[in-house]
């Protein structure tokens, strides 16, 4: 999968924006699954900065320690997941959410995931993996368009109506499949009646063969703050077990997170 393309430079508008840190970090968010070393030019290609840009930035990335150069390659080092474990640590939901999660995995013998929304993507940041044969291969920080997925589009769902209304403009309705929604207006209908429903499932549209069915965590002030889901081969199960025998699994672990996040707000002083 494509890795998604990195802050880019401010347009001028704001005048506290820093672009030589919209630079650093548009560097260091190529480094991927894809990309796990790029040579100076690579850098300065996907980034879109010009190559002296580049290699002012790789340089201050490996005196920072976040880098490290074997040759003309640059690759990430250990330091970077400091800056990842730093928003995990901070995210109390997540510790709250994963026993529930293993609980889900269990019971369905099937992989639980949890996901935020980031721009027009999913963000997994929490999960716990079925012991199978075949599996996929997210993991924490994978990316996936949030239109084409159950977990982004209980998401999506629940934001505001204009904020909604923004991420769809920005959203390229490629067809993944030959099932995947193209149409926008026809996708704001699937999240109007996902958000009705309080559930999404979303059959083959992000890959052939994938059935999936997500939930959302709720915040006490009633804020949805994430996404709980599961992923099932089609073939296995049906959309119609899925509301039946999943749903009522999946609602009950979001309902006792939200339940944890609720008694953890009063107690605090």
């Amino acid at each position: 999968m494509k890795t998604p393309a990195g802050p880019r430079p401010d347009d001028g508008h704001d005048k506290e924006f820093m672009n030589t840190l919209a630079k650093g970090l548009a560097v260091l968010s190529a480094f991927g699954k894809q990309r796990p070393a790029m040579t100076l030019s690579d850098a300065a290609a996907v980034a879109n900065l010009s190559r002296a840009t580049a290699r002012r930035v790789l340089r201050t990335l490996a005196q920072l320690g976040y880098v490290v150069q074997d040759g003309r390659a640059f690759s990430l080092t250990p330091r970077v997941l400091e800056l990842g474990f730093a928003y995990l640590s901070g995210q109390d939901w997540i510790d709250r959410a994963l026993p529930m999660m293993k609980e889900v995995s269990a019971q369905l013998g099937e992989s639980c995931s949890g996901s935020i929304l980031q721009g027009v993507e999913i963000v997994y940041v929490a999960r716990v993996i079925a012991k199978r044969i075949i599996s996929t291969n997210l993991s924490i920080g994978s990316r996936l368009p949030a239109h084409v997925t159950a977990l982004g589009r209980v998401l999506l769902a629940h934001l505001p109506q204009n904020e909604r209304k923004e991420l769809i403009k920005r959203t390229s309705m490629t067809k993944l499949t030959s099932l995947t929604i193209d149409d926008k207006r026809k996708l704001e209908g699937v999240l109007e009646q996902v958000r009705k429903n309080g559930y999404a499932i979303v059959d083959q549209e992000l890959e052939l063969g994938l059935l999936a069915i997500a939930v959302p965590i709720q915040e006490p002030s009633g804020n949805v703050l994430a996404a709980l889901g599961v992923s099932v081969g089609a073939g296995r199960v049906s959309q119609e077990n899925l509301v039946k025998q999943v749903l009522p699994i999946l609602r009950r672990s979001s309902d006792l997170i939200a339940r944890g996040l609720s008694e953890q707000k009063r107690v605090l002083p």
